[in-house]
């Protein structure tokens, strides 16, 4: 919290303070209408024919508000908590924040920290680090990936060995820590529609699904004029430019013709958030070891 909104709000809080105490005190002196029966005086207020009496508040009740007022007016000046503001003791809250952040970092040490400097390859053998990455998936990624990594509409499947930027160690820790932002141009503008359902038709020839195979042949050529700088001559996709291989017939935004049309001609765009802000460097080894884990799982079963 900023020091302006730290005053701030001690300005708010000591005003009420104040505008409380003076209405506990003002309310000890009210007008009394019936001069004449101090047993029986009253406000001059009238609900539905009820009368309010003038009572004050029995002493020992009006003491306890005092005492409220009182403690709360110590307990500021001890305690403040107002970000960095300190009083006495030295006591603040970022102050207290920071010793108990202080202390899980300590107390987790011990579980985490050992694989901080661990190979990726040495944590995906250990089950209980994988449980601990599992949990840390689950809670950070699964939102967009699935509960078991398995991918969802426009995110990538992380249980198969196809994959956008590379699967090996580095490479998943590269886009853990940095983030990915994928970007597919718009290819409507520049080869027409007949130009995107030709293109489309290849795309689906090259994955041996149902096609037209004349659309195809002139969609091969816009292919290797358009698109073969990303995806390559062969349609195999380039790791460095995470563009998708296009003939294994595994598909992030769907394999129908209308899909296919859909993201020829206007594009796609995706991003993964870097997480090196969000998780500490232990848990995102760990993480990166889960998803390094459930890629290789046919192999470990082999």
């Amino acid at each position: 919290m900023s020091t302006f909104w730290s005053v701030w709000v001690i300005v708010l809080t000591l005003a009420n303070l104040g505008l409380v105490t003076w209405v506990l005190f003002a309310n000890r002196k009210v007008a009394v209408n019936d001069q004449d029966d101090p047993e029986n005086r009253t406000t001059g207020h009238v609900y539905d024919g009820i009368e309010e009496y003038d009572n004050p508040l029995p002493k020992w009740w009006f003491l306890l508000f005092v005492l409220t007022l009182v403690f709360s007016a110590i307990y500021l000046v001890i305690y403040p908590g107002m970000g960095n503001f300190k009083g006495v003791g030295g006591w603040s809250s970022v102050g207290a924040l920071k010793a108990d952040q202080a202390k899980a970092q300590a107390q987790f040490k011990e579980t985490f920290g050992q694989y901080v400097d661990m190979p990726i390859e040495k944590i995906a053998e250990s089950p209980e680090a994988l449980k601990m990455g599992a949990r840390i998936f689950a809670n950070n990624c699964a939102v967009c990936h699935g509960a078991d990594g398995g991918g969802n509409y426009g995110f990538p499947n992380l249980t198969d060995s196809d994959w956008l930027y590379g699967g090996t160690p580095e490479k998943i820790l590269e886009t853990l820590h940095n983030g990915r932002q994928g970007m597919m141009p718009p290819q409507g503008p520049v080869i027409g529609e007949a130009g995107v359902r030709d293109a489309a038709e290849y795309v689906l020839a090259m994955n041996g699904l149902e096609h037209d195979a004349a659309m195809a042949e002139k969609g091969k050529k816009i292919f290797g004029t358009v698109c073969m700088a990303c995806h390559g001559m062969d349609g195999k996709g380039n790791q460095a430019l995470g563009a998708p291989n296009l003939t294994d017939n595994i598909w992030l935004y769907g394999s129908t013709r209308e899909e296919i049309q859909h993201t020829i001609r206007g594009g796609r765009s995706n991003v993964m958030p870097a997480q090196k802000e969000k998780l500490r460097e232990d848990k995102i080894r760990l993480v990166a070891a889960y998803v390094y884990s459930l890629s290789r799982q046919d192999e470990v079963q082999q």
